[in-house]
């Protein structure tokens, strides 16, 4: 197939593209390669991608619709995976005006896009930040989320109701992915652990938020773009059942659905730092800071729905993932 993965030179993106060359598919790569973070890392990850023959890229931003209007033009696209969007919680705070032209007006593009090109499948992520206040454990798709936390959260909430519209206007098959803390080789430095390694091993204190009092689902990226790959040959259907009285928000009588996608096994987060402390062989300098605007202190997946539907079972554990990456890390950054 055919395959549009934009964000293509982000973390989620690049070991999604990467994946779907290596099983045959022609991967349509795009991606504005923002300096969010790093543009050098983005970079050596398209690089890797560049060594595929079946890979070809476009650098711009969603936004840009007659550029993204181009790719579909040039060519025939049979999957649209949306991975690209304005990431970061606490970056939404001071920027607003960035997630609203990449994540909404941007994420409109791709449903027009998919509406006019008669796309076969819309695969997109959400985020699980979308729970917002929400306590009960774990997270489940089945649960209201109307209480976001964060602009960048409000966002991910607003592309599932983007597309459910699209879905019932067009009968364009979508399908969200709420993501849990997605960790692993090649990350985004944003993301604490990958901060931590740097700092840990510069000898600098470590910022630890909420005082420590912090659990996150945290889920390899190789077991994220397993789900992702078993769910491209199963565009969601209609519900002929579906109770319209008593509604579920993760199904629809139209062609939508939504998935979290994680490890269903939270973790504390200073349990986390233990085991990145062990395999770099340091102890981390620690500084215990209070809970920051936009955080949220747990999450915690339901996956049993994206289990039935695809067999969907993560089994990287926390000591295997965050070794991998460590190794990763110390190549890359020459640390040895």
């Amino acid at each position: 197939m055919n395959i549009l993965v934009t964000g293509a030179a982000g973390f989620i993106g690049m070991h999604l593209s990467k994946k779907l060359l290596d099983n045959g598919h022609r991967v349509i790569g795009y991606d504005n390669v923002n300096d969010y973070y790093d543009v050098q890392l983005k970079r050596d990850r398209l690089a890797l991608l560049a060594s595929y023959q079946d890979f070809v890229f476009y650098e711009a931003g969603l936004e840009d619709r007659q550029a993204l209007n181009q790719v579909f033009e040039n060519d025939d696209i049979d999957v649209i995976i949306n991975l690209a969007a304005q990431a970061g919680v606490r970056y939404s705070l001071e920027n607003p005006h960035v997630y609203a032209e990449s994540n909404v007006v941007g994420f409109v593009n791709i449903l027009e896009a998919a509406r006019h090109y008669q796309v076969k499948n819309l695969i997109y992520a959400s985020s699980s930040s979308v729970y917002g206040a929400n306590v009960k454990m774990p997270f489940s798709t089945d649960d209201e989320v109307n209480h976001p936390v964060s602009l960048y959260a409000a966002t991910k909430k607003s592309n599932e109701l983007m597309a459910h519209t699209y879905s019932h206007l067009y009968n364009i098959p979508t399908t969200g992915l709420r993501f849990f803390t997605v960790y692993g080789p090649m990350g985004r430095p944003d993301m604490a652990y990958f901060s931590f390694t740097k700092k840990i091993l510069a000898g600098e204190a470590i910022k630890i938020f909420n005082n420590g009092e912090m659990m996150r689902d945290f889920t390899y990226v190789d077991d994220i773009v397993d789900g992702i790959v078993k769910l491209i040959d199963q565009p969601p259907k209609a519900n002929p059942d579906f109770d319209r009285e008593h509604p579920k928000p993760s199904a629809s009588y139209a062609p939508y659905r939504l998935y979290n996608i994680g490890n269903n096994q939270p973790v504390k987060l200073m349990n986390f730092i233990e085991t990145l402390e062990k395999h770099l062989g340091m102890t981390a300098k620690k500084e215990f800071l209070p809970m920051q605007p936009g955080d949220v202190k747990a999450t915690y997946a339901d996956i049993e729905p994206l289990q039935k539907a695809t067999s969907f079972k993560p089994t990287t554990t926390i000591d295997q993932g965050l070794k991998q990456f460590v190794d990763w890390y110390m190549e890359y950054y020459h640390n040895t």
